[in-house]
């Protein structure tokens, strides 16, 4: 009998059930592995066991909870800690290895072996910290090829350990699911992995794939649909290319940060990082050693048209990872929420590096309104830490500069300010580069675009000989050997 359907019924995507995608893992008669979870039960095994037929699917289930057994089945890390990305790669490593040994190609021509692992702390019997943990699989989908793997990294926004472990349990499910059912399509594979779960419950910060069935997938790409899809606020990724957790970066670091579009990186954006990052190692309380430059690009940077541009990212990415710095994408419009988000890592001094008109932005009410505090409070929060701006000082039409001593502030918000300048929370860049005050990103990304010459000398060295072999920001100047 047909299902029946009505005039204005909209189209609902069927998901399937956690039983449903743990059934069909556990009936498929060739995949076959191990799992094993540290620190919040045994929670995603369970899924598999309660679904039926778990007998062909799992070969071995294991939490080895004490310490000193984890150590003497992995190893032990060097920073003697078991929840990071080293812990549990070493643990699918291991496990993949244990199963290639045990069981032999000869009986199990057909079987596709893989290995899922999480290391996890739940939330604290204080309540204060909520918890974290990275899950992972290695797998295969073919016998003859070599192993992929998937490895992302969650916080736990709940405050039970029981729900957390349960969360975790469907998530696991879904990343088995996904690897081997969704994995030709890795954006909508992460996507699925919220299926069933809320994101009220669980936010995944990292993610990296690897592995012949991925080697078109760029895992920059990957960071930026987290933020994107709502996963999580912000996501970073190294010089190397590849995405790495900002709590390892951040954590008890001095940081000075640089908001741009860089599109394209300027030498006035250098210019800019250079002389606050002199200064700022200058400060009391900063630890050269200690301290981490972090290039922010904000989801609204990324927009064109109303869409994020993914290419564009991927330009603009690729031109800061080449002078070897670190990048963070993130969804805060306001300064004051950077800087929120730097303070869950860290209590040490930072600094923001901005222009003129960043500045004057900031003291701008209309980006307050949705706040009880309105600016007031935004300005608790900014300043509130240990903090101070460094301006970069903008070139007028008529050739005057204005600075932190003549900006102009909206009349209401003059006295605040003043109150804020006066109290060294904003100090000028004095020892700048002239030359780089007519430098502008958009003036550049005109001229490429329009095919005219001479923006090369406004970019650091090396940026445009990669911009025209790399055909970045539309540019289709194939010979890029004057510009050496």
């Amino acid at each position: 009998m047909e299902e029946i359907t009505l005039k204005g019924d909209k189209e609902i995507e069927s998901i399937p059930s956690i039983k449903d995608k743990a059934l069909r893992i556990n009936l498929n008669d060739n995949i076959y592995g191990t799992f094993a979870e540290i620190g919040a039960g045994q929670e995603t095994v369970r899924q598999f066991f309660r679904a039926g037929g778990a007998s062909g699917t799992i070969a071995k289930a294991m939490s080895a909870y004490d310490k000193a057994f984890s150590d003497a089945i992995y190893g032990i890390e060097a920073d003697k800690r078991y929840v990071t990305e080293a812990r549990l790669r070493k643990m699918l490593s291991h496990e993949i290895d244990l199963i290639e040994e045990r069981l032999s190609r000869d009986e199990h021509p057909n079987k596709f072996f893989f290995s899922y692992a999480n290391t996890v702390a739940t939330i604290d019997f204080a309540k204060k910290y909520k918890g974290h943990g990275w899950v992972g699989i290695k797998y295969q989908i073919d016998p003859t090829q070599e192993y992929n793997e998937i490895t992302l990294h969650i916080r736990f926004k709940e405050s039970d350990a029981r729900l957390q472990q349960e969360t975790l349990g469907v998530l696991g499910t879904n990343l088995i699911y996904g690897a081997f059912y969704k994995y030709n399509q890795p954006k909508k594979l992460l996507k699925y992995l919220y299926d069933h779960l809320d994101k009220d419950q669980l936010e995944i910060d990292t993610i990296n794939f690897s592995g012949p069935v991925f080697e078109d997938v760029d895992n920059r790409l990957m960071s930026l649909q987290l933020v994107k899809n709502g996963m999580t606020d912000a996501v970073m990724f190294a010089p190397d290319g590849n995405n790495v957790l900002p709590a390892r970066v951040l954590y008890k670091r001095n940081i000075l940060a640089l908001r741009g579009s860089f599109r394209p990186v300027t030498k006035v954006n250098i210019d800019m990082y250079k002389k606050s990052y002199d200064m700022f190692i200058k400060e009391n309380k900063v630890d050269e050693e200690k301290t981490q430059v972090i290039f922010e690009i904000t989801l609204s940077n990324l927009r064109a048209q109303g869409e994020i541009d993914e290419q564009d990212f991927m330009d603009r990415a690729r031109l800061l990872c080449s002078l070897g710095h670190t990048v963070l994408i993130s969804n805060f419009q306001e300064y004051y929420k950077l800087v929120e988000y730097f303070s869950q890592y860290t209590k040490a001094r930072m600094g923001l590096a901005m222009g003129v008109n960043n500045l004057v932005d900031i003291f701008d009410q209309k980006y307050y309104s949705h706040l009880s505090g309105g600016i007031l409070e935004a300005f608790g929060k900014l300043f509130f830490k240990d903090l101070r701006v460094y301006l970069y000082p903008m070139k007028n039409d008529d050739g005057t500069l204005t600075t932190s001593d003549n900006l102009k502030v909206h009349p209401r918000m003059k006295e605040l300010y003043k109150f804020f300048k006066y109290n060294g929370k904003v100090t000028d860049i004095e020892d700048y580069d002239e030359k780089n005050l007519v430098v502008f990103s958009r003036k550049v990304l005109k001229m490429i675009s329009a095919g005219e010459n001479g923006w090369q000398d406004m970019l650091p060295e090396g940026v445009s000989k990669l911009i025209m072999e790399k055909s970045l920001f539309g540019c289709e100047t194939e010979d890029a050997s004057s510009f050496d």
